[in-house]
């Protein structure tokens, strides 16, 4: 269960966390495709939506269109926000947000259309045979423990992240806002916790400025996909004749800066000063 639990957490906030609502990185379609199939294995809602309501929370923070408003209080942004109908400004809002990105993107809007179909198979089928089928598992154990129990560990390390971190933690980044670093969401929520320095800097596919891959698995995911094409292009550098095309070009190396105008919910958000684009460092940079 802990297992799948940390498989699913690191590759839902990799993908469409990271990935698909902040554009914090590029990803080909068999990463997207893996991504798609995880993401919709922890049913939190399709990407479509989970991106939509998390776009909307990062422009309007703490207001009545933020869909987990934690300044209604620690229940209503933990898991009471699932339970009422949103407020008509979450609507109102959600409806300026621009979606385009996603419906481009023919794996989110599959997933968006076969979700009630895919989402029960991969969530609660699928994880409750495979110990019956494989290793002789009873059939009730199986079905509570990986699958109940493993889904509502998952979704209450995931409300942390709305809750918790909006109300208990430091504010190094920006005391303006709401959004804390809180030490114990980040262990429990695999990186997550950093959210101060993740609301300042939402484009950061890293999610944080210090740290290592102990308490950022969706980090380290992310690095691991990029990791081939450095992996070459350092070797080139290295020990090639100079004829590579990689050993002619220069990476675009920038210092990182930020002074917030407006919110933006990541790094394709129309209202993203062009000064935090043009300082900001891009990693692992896709080489022709």
């Amino acid at each position: 269960m802990f297992t799948g639990r940390c498989r699913m957490w690191t590759i839902l906030f990799a993908g469409a966390h990271r990935l698909w609502a902040h554009r914090a990185y590029k990803a080909r379609w068999p990463l997207r495709l893996f991504l798609a199939v995880m993401q919709t294995m922890a049913f939190q809602n399709h990407i479509y939506e989970w991106v939509r309501d998390h776009r909307v929370h990062h422009k309007f923070t703490e207001t009545d269109a933020d869909p987990h408003n934690a300044k209604r209080g620690f229940f209503f942004s933990h898991i009471g926000w699932l339970m009422l109908r949103k407020h008509k400004d979450v609507f109102d809002k959600g409806a300026t947000v621009d979606m385009s990105d996603l419906e481009k993107d023919p794996i989110v809007m599959f997933q968006k259309r076969t979700y009630l179909v895919l989402m029960p198979l991969l969530c609660f089928v699928f994880p409750s045979m495979i110990p019956v089928y494989f290793w002789g598992e009873d059939a009730w154990t199986s079905w509570y423990v990986a699958s109940i129990t493993r889904y509502t560990v998952s979704l209450h390390f995931t409300w942390l992240v709305n809750s918790a971190a909006h109300i208990w933690g430091n504010r190094p980044y920006d005391k303006n806002i709401g959004a804390t670093d809180n030490v114990s969401v980040a262990i429990c929520a695999f990186g997550e916790g950093w959210h101060n320095y993740h609301h300042v800097f939402p484009w950061d596919y890293k999610a944080a400025e210090l740290g290592n891959y102990s308490t950022n698995l969706s980090t380290a995911l992310i690095d691991f996909a990029a990791k081939h094409a450095e992996m070459i292009k350092n070797r080139v550098t290295r020990t090639g004749d100079g004829t590579h095309p990689w050993a002619q070009k220069e990476e675009e190396v920038s210092e990182d800066h930020h002074h917030p105008e407006n919110p933006v919910w990541g790094w394709d958000d129309q209202d993203l000063p062009d000064e935090d684009r043009d300082l900001a460092e891009i990693s692992h940079r896709k080489t022709e």
